[in-house]
């Protein structure tokens, strides 16, 4: 019997002990949560509020340097699609013309990619712009070009689709990498005729791509995902593509009045709209 006390006792200090590890890095993770930044987008169409994920550091950082140097202040929502995403942030934008072809300007550096498996697509996350894979294979985000996904409505029968098509994809992108590789070897073959060669190394480029592919588990969509394509919408073609880092808290019907903005043939909408002023609110 006296033992049998022992052990109760041992096992209620123990759950105890858990109780209170469980309360504390709840306190802890609800004390991360509330320690997001949050920056305040002033627009000509009124105001949209994002917080950033303190998971995406860089970018974080990054961000709210920029806001409190003024690079965003009077910069436009230069690339507007519907059912897509908006997007700012080009320093070429303050002072441009009508015409001006807009989306190059930069702050003469990229930020290495942080892809986090946790974070996607949804409808209003906030996710930074970068160059081409055929010229950035590592996929480094601008300096200061962002977008706010508004997106669309998925059936699951899509999203399926979309998985396989996105998973071929991946290969024609590695296919492709190792083929301007070899530039110079498949120039000469092609002005020496040389069919064959050309067929041998289309071959031999096409392993190596489902080798390198095959390494890497299939993309595939989370119970988590599809749920939220299905219901809330989303850009799920560019997960795993372009780093995440925030998303929108506040002003949403703004976004959506920005989105549905008439646009030019270049995506720019035909009557500027204009982020005044960018303020990093202070927890």
């Amino acid at each position: 019997m006296h033992n049998m006390k022992k052990v109760l006792v041992l096992l209620t200090l123990i759950a105890t002990c858990m109780t209170a590890c469980n309360s504390r890095q709840q306190k802890n993770t609800n004390m991360e949560k509330s320690n997001e930044t949050q920056v305040l987008l002033e627009t000509t169409l009124g105001n949209i509020t994002v917080k950033l994920y303190n998971e995406t550091p860089k970018h974080r950082d990054n961000f709210i340097k920029l806001a409190k140097e003024g690079v965003y202040d009077s910069t436009l929502f230069h690339r507007v699609i519907k059912n897509f995403m908006i997007q700012a942030g080009d320093p070429e934008s303050k002072h441009a013309s009508d015409t001006a072809m807009l989306g190059n300007g930069d702050v003469g550096y990229t930020i290495p990619a942080e892809f986090n498996t946790k974070f996607f697509h949804k409808k209003g996350v906030l996710a930074a712009a970068r160059t081409g894979d055929e010229v950035n294979p590592e996929r480094a985000s601008s300096g200061c070009q962002f977008y706010i996904v508004t997106g669309r409505k998925f059936s699951e029968a899509q999203m399926i689709n979309m998985e396989n098509q996105m998973n071929e994809a991946r290969l024609e992108n590695v296919f492709n990498i190792l083929a301007r590789q070899h530039m110079k070897e498949i120039y000469k073959m092609r002005k020496a005729g040389d069919n064959e060669g050309l067929l041998e190394l289309q071959d031999s480029l096409e392993a190596q791509a489902r080798e390198i592919v095959s390494k890497e588990p299939a993309l595939k969509f989370t119970p988590e995902q599809i749920k939220a394509y299905t219901t809330v919408g989303g850009a799920p073609h560019l997960d795993g593509a372009y780093t995440i880092f925030g998303e929108v808290t506040d002003g949403m019907d703004v976004v959506e009045k920005i989105e549905g903005a008439k646009t030019n043939r270049a995506d720019r909408p035909v009557t500027d709209i204009r982020i005044l002023k960018a303020t990093v609110l202070e927890n």
